[in-house]
């Protein structure tokens, strides 16, 4: 009997990321259901000259190799940020995909267990990235649903390999479809206008993206303000949220971008979604050229799915109707653009706050996404 070796090899140069980066789009390319990350954004992603997240965090890459060829990827990472916010000794991976052999993702989370002993932790979570605006969970309901370009994929046998290692459920996310009704919903058009006309809070229009940008960064603190209890986030530096701006003002839809301000102009709430890039994505398997950019560009242009990318309410304000106001804009714009549904990305099981909100609309919940912890032993 031939026993096949696995060898852990980590990524060390450039050459070697791309193979880290191109593993899942080579699992996957016969699922119809994965859709695969811009190739160039992964590639700035674990770039420490391009990722402010480096300031506060630090990674290794891990590929597994059985008779030469690549069977698994994982990433481990310290985010001092969060370690230092909770006072705890974690380590977090990420972007790990695997084939369905549990002795590869033993070997796997071992190398990520061994780097975080000699960095004195004692507890391995995720997946989770760098900060909440990176992708995190992995898919444990809705395996045949088209993934979003926001969240990554994975096989049903990932949950059972980590349960198998000991791993328990940290944390979940779930994900809804909202379908846009064919008119306005009077209640909610309703209570909009009378919140506007009480507090003085209003949308701010925007004529063109560069009048934008001062809004933006007041919009990202107010992400800061509102998701700063939530489970595993960082409040984003002045760093990160100048590099989110630079790549997402070139691409929003100003239907789609949602400023509320208070009478004193002061920006209270924020909405962003996005017209789904999921399809041009899967068509160009994650790459911008010679034709993914094209296909994004019409995809942004045409469209009648939505991503929700951030709604955020600066928590003094979340009980005075300003989701109301942000939900009643959306799915204006969303009449208006003849959109079928919007897809929320992942929401925390256990913030009611948010989940509730869908219960006046139709709705499919069709995802749920996990984290796993492990005392590393």
């Amino acid at each position: 009997m031939v026993i096949e070796m696995i060898e852990i090899k980590e990524v060390i140069n450039k050459r070697h990321l791309k193979k880290f980066i191109q593993f899942p789009n080579d699992l996957y390319k016969d699922n119809k259901y994965y859709v695969p990350c811009l190739f160039s954004d992964e590639l700035a992603n674990f770039n420490p000259k391009k990722n402010p997240a480096y300031a506060f965090c630090e990674t290794r890459l891990f590929l597994a190799y059985k008779d030469n060829k690549i069977v698994g990827r994982i990433a481990g990472l310290i985010s001092h940020a969060y370690n230092k916010k909770v006072n705890r000794n974690i380590m977090r991976f990420t972007r790990f995909d695997v084939i369905d052999d549990i002795e590869v993702t033993k070997a796997l989370i071992g190398k990520v267990e061994e780097w975080a002993k000699s960095r004195g932790l004692n507890q391995l979570m995720g997946p989770i990235g760098f900060t909440d605006i990176d992708k995190q969970g992995m898919l444990i309901e809705g395996f045949e649903e088209m993934d979003l370009s926001i969240t990554l994929y994975n096989n049903e046998y990932y949950k059972n390999h980590l349960e198998q290692l000991g791993f328990r459920k940290d944390a979940d996310w779930i994900e809804f479809q909202i379908y846009m009704p064919e008119k306005m919903d009077e209640r909610l058009s309703r209570i909009s206008e009378a919140v506007q006309k009480r507090y003085g809070y209003h949308r701010v229009n925007f004529k063109n993206n560069k009048e934008l940008i001062p809004y933006a960064y007041k919009a990202l603190q107010v992400i800061n303000e509102a998701f700063y209890g939530l489970y595993g986030t960082v409040p984003l530096t002045q760093e990160i949220i100048e590099k989110a701006i630079k790549e997402y003002i070139p691409i929003v839809n100003l239907d789609f971008t949602i400023v509320i301000c208070d009478k004193n102009e002061n920006v209270i709430g924020f909405g962003l979604l996005m017209p789904s890039l999921a399809e041009p994505l899967k068509k160009s398997n994650g790459r911008l050229f010679p034709l993914g950019i094209f296909r994004m560009i019409n995809a942004l242009k045409k469209f009648d799915i939505l991503e929700m990318y951030f709604i955020a309410v600066k928590p003094e304000y979340q009980k005075t109707g300003v989701n109301a106001i942000v939900m009643e804009e959306a799915i204006k714009m969303g009449v208006k653009n003849k959109v079928k549904y919007a897809e929320t990305g992942p929401e925390l099981d256990y913030n009611s706050n948010v989940i509730d909100q869908w219960k006046s609309f139709p709705s499919r919940q069709h995802r749920r996404r996990r984290s796993w912890i492990k005392d590393i032993e």
